[in-house]
């Protein structure tokens, strides 16, 4: 039996049809965009009909006659009005289109799978939230979950943003240590990954749990508006503190919230002590502390590290000096304790004398000490003293002759600070990726959130002397001779040093011919003055 050839629609090619398919496929969709006015007022027509049906099912028989009557005089006194079937038109059509509108439904309530991540929540906390003997327990296996939640929120994936748990008046919350395994728990049902903040109300026995947004990490080293003594150690959430500042954000200005720390004779906090783990940002810090510091003092920087982090400030006018080695840092900082208590003898002669204390006691100096350990142990390698020795004079006095000292370190050498480091450094911030333990021991308090494992250069905690400890992100301050340095960052930390005497402009920087032409005269030849060495007794 012979075949029968295929018909030639079905042979020539699927190309042809998918195109007629996408043709039609337009066609449809134009003509329902077009249409749809149409197609709304034709809904709602069918639903104001079925509704005028049901509501003449649901009459009795005895009143269908007059209310058949009283809807027909009401028609007769609408057509007999001017421009009334007109307006009854109108009015038809309008409520037609409300009635037609698609209604987007209401989410009134969890779905199935919240439903089982509140049910897990509330059995994993019952073994912490019950007790023998309770004639009502508010939480026990099998119980119901929305006593004991009544707030909630979920985000995009589905996890916990944000929870109010009610829990029984027995239960210690005024521990710690009781605080500290709720915490953990619900850290862990909730989702790794993000940062959450926990809020205790021993009073209404209620603890409120939410999601914190990242800190931006978008804001670069700049002139921040701050009044002389204070200086800005990054920015943290919006409602942790009652100040904001302008700041440039990808050429736009936005208010940001600060962490202002004060110096000065009238601070509580003086000095600073910085802890964190490699690469978590505690140069960073001091390069952002020491370009705002150069606005209305002068900055001495040791390096212990010796990795040239600091060496952008060489030279440039207020900068002391920049010493990487032992027996330079020893050197100036034994400078920098008699230039202390030159500072007091003439303050307190000034003083005597009823006279205002002299102008070079009142400029602020700061001395920023980056790594100090190393430094520690070549020098007790070699026989020297320690250099945080020669800092127990500007730790304990010079708060009163505007001397502000600046201590980082990294956690593995945190043995090696000296007592006197530990004492007079009542400002603390921790960066990089801490456990709640380690934060705690340097700062004094738990940190309000759980700590995430990843974490940007710069982000950690703050706390200025008894208050609260904040959330911190460091502004962006790379080293700018650095190759791996994006060239924005790079501009936006040359901008903010003070310009060095010896440094050729842009202008000079081009070849003498162009600027023969474009001045007309002889180029001028720039002058390299020397940097003065600092004396090694005040």
């Amino acid at each position: 039996m012979a075949r029968r050839p295929l018909p030639r629609i079905l042979t020539s090619g699927s190309a042809p049809i998918a195109r007629s398919r996408e043709l039609a496929r337009t066609a449809a969709d134009s003509a329902t965009d077009v249409l749809h006015p149409l197609i709304t007022v034709g809904r709602g027509l069918r639903k104001l009909a079925a509704t005028a049906r049901s509501k003449w099912a649901a009459t009795p028989k005895e009143r269908r006659g007059p209310t058949l009557f009283f809807v027909a005089a009401g028609v007769l006194v609408v057509a007999l009005i001017p421009y009334g079937p007109l307006i009854a038109l109108i009015t038809v059509m309008g409520a037609a289109a409300w009635a037609g509108r698609v209604r987007v439904p209401v989410k009134t309530g969890p779905d199935e799978a919240e439903i089982a991540r509140l049910r897990a929540l509330y059995e994993a906390l019952v073994p912490y939230f019950s007790a023998d003997g309770d004639p009502a327990p508010l939480f026990a296996h099998g119980g119901e979950w929305s006593r004991a939640f009544s707030q909630y929120a979920f985000d995009d994936e589905g996890r916990v943003s944000r929870l109010r748990v009610t829990y029984p008046a027995y239960f210690t919350d005024s521990e710690p240590s009781s605080r500290a395994r709720i915490e953990k728990l619900l850290h862990a049902k909730s989702g790794r990954g993000r940062e959450y903040r926990f809020q205790w109300d021993e009073e209404g026995n209620q603890l409120d749990m939410s999601v914190l947004p990242a800190l931006s990490t978008a804001v670069a080293a700049q002139h921040f508006v701050t009044s002389p003594g204070e200086t800005v150690l990054g920015f943290t959430d919006a409602d942790a503190v009652p100040r904001t500042v302008p700041v440039v954000v990808g050429g736009e200005t936005v208010q940001a919230p600060p962490v202002v720390w004060r110096t000065g004779p009238r601070s509580g906090e003086p000095h600073l002590l910085a802890l964190g783990e490699p690469g978590g940002g505690t140069t960073t810090l001091l390069r952002s502390i020491a370009l705002q510091a150069l606005q209305h003092g002068d900055v001495l920087i040791i390096e212990g590290s010796g990795t040239g982090e600091y060496t952008c400030f060489t030279g440039r006018p207020g900068v002391v000096a920049v010493e990487c080695g032992l027996a330079g840092a020893l050197s100036k900082l034994e400078w920098a304790a008699h230039e202390t208590e030159r500072r007091l003898i003439a303050a307190n002669r000034a003083r005597q004398a009823g006279q205002p204390a002299p102008e070079d006691t009142r400029r602020p100096l700061w001395i920023l000490v980056d790594r100090p350990g190393v430094l520690g142990h070549l020098a007790a390698a070699e026989g020297h003293m320690d250099p945080q020795e020669l800092l127990q004079v500007p730790l304990r006095h010079g708060r009163a002759v505007q001397v502000t000292v600046v201590v980082a370190e990294h956690f593995d050498s945190a043995d090696a600070l000296s007592e006197t480091v530990r004492t007079h450094t009542r400002a603390r911030v921790v960066l990089g990726p801490v456990g709640e333990e380690q934060a705690e021991a340097v700062l004094g308090d738990r940190p309000p959130t759980t700590p995430t494992p990843d974490v940007p250069p710069g982000r950690g905690y703050a706390r200025l002397g008894t208050g609260p400890v904040l959330r911190l992100q460091v502004p962006a301050t790379p080293d700018p001779y650095d190759d791996a340095t994006a060239e924005d960052p790079r501009q936006a930390v040359l901008a903010l040093l003070p310009a060095d005497p010896g440094e050729a402009t842009d202008d000079e920087r081009r070849p003498a011919d162009e600027r023969r032409e474009d001045d007309g005269e002889a180029a001028p030849v720039a002058v390299h003055k020397p940097v003065a060495a600092v004396p090694a007794e005040g």
